[in-house]
Order: structure tokens, then sequence, then C-alpha cells
């Protein structure tokens, strides 16, 4: 198949996502409300994967589909590269979506009635899987010092049960934005080694990374015995900007791990569908220089944010180290409810109480800087209205 390779990309263009059955923008179809709310971008996706979704739909035959082994082999070669993490390519395992992976995993690890652990705030399905599963939640709040995110490592190793059997881990972390450092993975792997817990670590955001002088670390790099002990859990979704074609991958070397997380899909969880495949192929071939362009796009992005909001009365945030998501600390506004606020005033945020912490919002910067600045302007013009 032939792609288009193009250096030049334009994501200051304003793309109408209205009447496409975008879940981002339909939530306040027919309301003057811009949606910076759920995390995907309002960028075009790579030219090289619209190339490749044309192609295979020009074939016309959307049977029955199997990850081929060319992109198994391609998710290899890439973690090598970009992250120094050699893996078996038996160690992949496709799956339709990472939240699809995290409900797997507390179905695949330990027994009903066996805990869960994660540290808060986080991910909303990192909430909810476990119930899912009968799994008994555990949560531990992050430590705020100065302007930086961290875990407590005391609170997380007091509030370990008997029965915890999975720490569900967010790295890079949404919402926060942290990159953790291997100190901190480390300081991790060896609580959970000594109290037997298998972790579960979502790196879903791994490419999007801010800070140039930071760098990703896979949980299950950290050494054999780690990755022994570890599901990771990886998509191309956010990257590409492709979640709505649903393709996801898990990286488990541990070969009893692995047995029994397909036990726990077999007859619930569909394979990926057959343009997802395509379109995860063509990405991780020919994306290399749209996720440049996208990062150095994202970083503009990021520092618009962190100056607006630093000029705005009532709100902080912490600076993002990766993904394209600002947490915002909106508790002095003193304000019940922070999202319905900001819709009144035209934007459209995430509400922190999702993720497990009341008084905060989320803000998706993943878009046109037209649209961004819009949306910062509404926002400063409600909050100096408060006084």
């Amino acid at each position: 198949m032939n792609f288009t390779m193009k250096a030049d990309f334009d994501f200051d263009e304003v793309i109408d996502r209205r009447s496409t059955s975008s879940a981002k923008w339909d939530k306040y179809a027919g309301k003057d409300i811009l949606p910076l709310w759920v995390a995907d971008m309002d960028f075009r996706s790579p030219p090289a994967v619209v190339d490749a979704l044309k192609q295979r739909a020009d074939h016309g035959v959307f049977g029955y589909s199997q990850p081929p082994m060319e992109l198994t082999r391609e998710v290899a070669r890439m973690l090598a590269s970009r992250y120094n993490w050699r893996v078996d390519e038996r160690w992949i395992v496709w799956i339709p979506g990472l939240v699809t992976g995290l409900n797997v995993s507390c179905r695949a690890v330990g027994e009903s009635g066996d805990g869960v652990m994660t540290a808060t705030p986080v991910y909303p399905p990192f909430l909810t899987a476990p119930g899912f599963s009968n799994r008994k939640l555990a949560t531990v709040p992050l430590a705020k010092n100065g302007n930086q995110w961290e875990f407590d490592f005391d609170l997380l190793e007091s509030s370990l049960a008997d029965h915890t059997r999975l720490f569900i881990l967010c790295n890079p972390h949404n919402p926060v934005g942290r990159i953790f450092t291997q100190g901190e993975l480390e300081q991790l792997a060896g609580l959970c080694a000594r109290h037997d817990v298998i972790v579960c670590s979502d790196e879903i955001h791994c490419d999007l990374i801010l800070d140039e002088e930071k760098r990703h670390i896979p949980f299950a790099a950290l050494g054999p015995a780690i990755a022994e002990r570890t599901i990771t859990l990886m998509a191309p979704s956010k990257t590409y900007n492709l979640p709505g074609l649903g393709c996801s991958f898990a990286v488990m070397p541990s070969r009893r791990i692995r047995q029994r997380f397909k036990q726990a899909m077999a007859g619930i969880v569909p394979h990926v569908n057959t343009m997802g495949l395509a379109a995860a192929l063509a990405a991780y071939r020919f994306g290399h220089n749209w996720l440049a362009a996208l990062l150095d796009y994202l970083r503009g992005n990021r520092d618009r944010v962190q100056r607006e909001i630093e000029q705005m009365p009532h709100v902080s945030m912490t600076p993002v180290e990766a993904t394209y998501l600002a947490w915002i600390d909106c508790r002095p506004m003193k304000i019940k409810d922070p999202v319905r606020f900001f819709e009144q005033a035209g934007v459209g945020l995430s509400d922190g109480e999702e993720f497990g912490a009341r008084g905060y919002v989320r803000l998706n910067f993943g878009c046109p800087r037209a649209t961004l600045d819009e949306a910062l302007r509404r926002m400063k013009t409600a909050l100096q209205a408060l006084g």
C-alpha cells in the first residue's frame, strides 16, 4: 500500500465535528458551549492513517479479521526504539480498548472478593472496573508536594490489605499529567513485590511527553522480575487520535498471567475491528513526523493554558509533563458545581468528582489554538465576574 508522507500539518484548522456522532461535541448540541472535556483531540489523524483506511475501504470486503503479524512486529519494534523495552511478540494480546483491558485485568488477577488498589485522582474506569469484577476497591490519594503530585508510599503500604491482589497504575498520569520517575516506579515495584501484588499499568499516554527533558519508562521495563508481575496496557488511540476505532493491546511477559487474561476475555471480549488494525499499522509505521508536529503544537497549547490559568482568579493548576489534559483546582471558587459554572460561561470541562477529587476540573487542550483561546477567554471573564 502507498501512503501519503507529508511534512506540514495544519493543527490550527478548525474542523466542524457537529453532526458526526461525536460524543464530545454532541453532549452540547445546540448550545454555545466549547467541549474541552472527554479525551479525544479535534485534529485530523495522520494522513497515512486516513490513506490506509481509504484503501482498506476500497477493498470492499469486511470479514472477520485478526491482528496481522506485521502489526505485532511493528509494536515490538516501536517499544524497543522508543522505550528501550524489548518484548517477545508472544507477550502481546490485542484488545478492543484500554478500558476493556482494565476490566479484564481485574477479572484475571486474584479471585472474587479480592482487593484492587489505585491512587486518586485517576481516570474514572479505574474506580468502576473493580466493582464490575466483584473486587473490592481501595483508593489512596496522591500527595501534592509543592507544585507536583506524588505517591504517598507510606500511606500506600499501610493501606494494602491482605486480600489486595492488584494495583492499577496510570503513567503518564491522567488527570494530573505526571511522568513518574524511575525512582518512583522502582519504589512502587518494591512495595508491590513485598505484598505479592500484580501491577496493571495504563500507559496509553506514553507517547505524549511534553517535557522534552523527561522520558517515559514502561513499568515492566524496570527489570525481568517486575515484568513478570505486570500487565501493560497501551494503544495508538490517544497518540494518533484514533479512539473511535477501538484498537489497543496488553503486554504480559508472564505466561500464567497471560493465560488468565485470555480466559477472562473468553466469550465476552470481541476481536479488534478491521479498520482499527489498519489504522494502527499505518500510525506506527508512518505517523512519526505527524506525532513530532503534534507534540510541538501541544506544548504551545500547554504553555498557553498554564499562563492563562495563572492569571485567572480562584483557580490554579500544576505543570503538565505529559498528556493533553490540564488538572485545575477550583476549590477556592467556593462553588458547589464548578463544571456547571463553566458550562454557563460556555466551556464544557470534565468533573473532578468522577476522578475521585471534588472541586477540580479537567481541561482537554488537544484542539486548535483558536478554540482554546476562546475557551480560556470565556473562563477568565466568568472568573473575574466572581470578584
